[in-house]
C-alpha cells in the first residue's frame, strides 16, 4: 500500500497550454490559484512564456513557460529536465495538447493522419513517459490526458475519423498505462469533453453555431473551459487518489456511456 504524502510544493505540466481560449489556459489559472507551480509546454514558445508569465503574476506561483514539440521525444525530454531542474517535484501532468481534422476518411492523407497520431496520441506517450520517471521515484503522481466524445460516439461532431481513432487511443491508453504505474502511488486518468467553447473547432463559435452544437444536449448550451478545468483540476489533486483508469464524461449529456 502506497502512503507517500502529497508534497505541498508541486507542479503541474499543462501541454498545449499557451492558448488564451484554451481549456489548458484555464486548467493553469485553476491549478495556480490552488498554490501549484505550474509549467506550460507549447508548440509556441513566445507564447508559452509569456502566459506562464500571466500566470505567476496573477497568481503569485512559480511559473515556466516552454517551447517543446510534444511529438519529438528529444524537445520533449529537454522541456522536462528544464523543469525539473527549475521548479518544486512534478506531482501532475495534463495532457491537453491536441489537434483537431475535419477532413473525410476517403479525402484522408497518410500525412494528415500521422500528424493527428503524432500530435494526440504520440505526444501523450511522450510526455507520459517523461514524468513519469520522476512520479515513480517519489512514489506519488496524478497523469490526466484530453480524449473525446468523438471516441466514445464515433465522429458526429467537427473532426472526423483520424481524430476520433486517436482520441479512442487516448483511452486505450489511460487505462493499461494506470495498470503499470498504480503500485507507485500513480494514477492516470482521461476526460472526453463534448463540444466546449473554443477555438479547436476551427475558430470561435458563433452565437449561431453555439445553438446549432447544443441540439441534442441535455443542458441546452455548449460547455465553458473552466468547467472541463474544475474537472480536470479534481483528478489532479490529492483527493483523487482512490480514482484511475477512469473516463470521465463532460458533455451536457450529448453522450450517455
Amino acid at each position: 500500500m502506497n502512503t507517500t504524502p502529497f508534497p505541498t510544493q508541486r507542479t503541474v505540466v499543462l501541454t498545449g497550454a499557451a492558448s488564451a481560449r484554451g481549456i489548458g489556459r484555464a486548467v493553469a489559472d485553476k491549478m495556480a490559484s490552488e498554490g501549484w507551480a505550474v509549467a506550460i509546454l507549447d508548440i509556441n514558445a513566445i507564447d508559452a512564456k509569456a502566459a506562464a508569465a500571466e500566470v505567476a503574476d496573477k497568481f503569485g506561483v512559480p511559473t515556466l513557460g516552454l517551447g517543446a514539440d510534444v511529438s519529438d521525444k528529444a524537445s520533449v525530454d529537454a522541456a522536462i529536465a528544464e523543469i525539473e531542474a527549475g521548479l518544486p517535484p512534478i506531482v501532475g501532468l495534463a495532457n491537453i495538447a491536441g489537434i483537431s481534422r475535419p477532413v473525410p476518411f476517403m479525402e484522408e492523407t497518410v500525412e494528415g493522419w500521422d500528424r493527428v497520431f503524432d500530435i494526440n496520441m504520440r505526444g501523450t506517450f511522450l510526455v507520459s513517459q517523461a514524468v513519469l520517471k520522476g512520479m515513480i521515484e517519489r512514489k506519488v503522481g496524478r497523469i490526466v490526458s484530453i480524449s473525446s466524445i468523438s471516441a466514445q460516439r464515433g465522429g458526429g461532431t467537427y473532426s472526423k475519423v483520424a481524430y476520433s481513432a486517436s482520441k479512442g487511443g487516448v483511452i486505450g491508453f489511460t487505462r493499461a498505462l494506470a495498470r503499470e504505474v498504480g503500485e507507485h502511488g500513480v494514477t492516470v486518468n482521461a476526460v472526453a469533453p463534448g463540444p466546449i467553447d473554443t477555438d479547436i473547432m476551427g475558430g470561435t463559435l458563433s452565437d449561431e453555431r453555439k445553438a446549432q452544437m447544443s441540439e441534442g444536449i441535455m443542458m441546452g448550451r455548449v460547455g465553458t473551459r473552466e468547467e472541463v478545468a474544475a474537472l480536470i483540476n479534481f483528478l489532479l489533486s490529492e483527493e483523487a487518489g482512490y480514482i484511475t483508469a477512469a473516463t470521465y464524461d463532460i458533455n451536457g449529456g450529448l453522450q450517455v456511456s
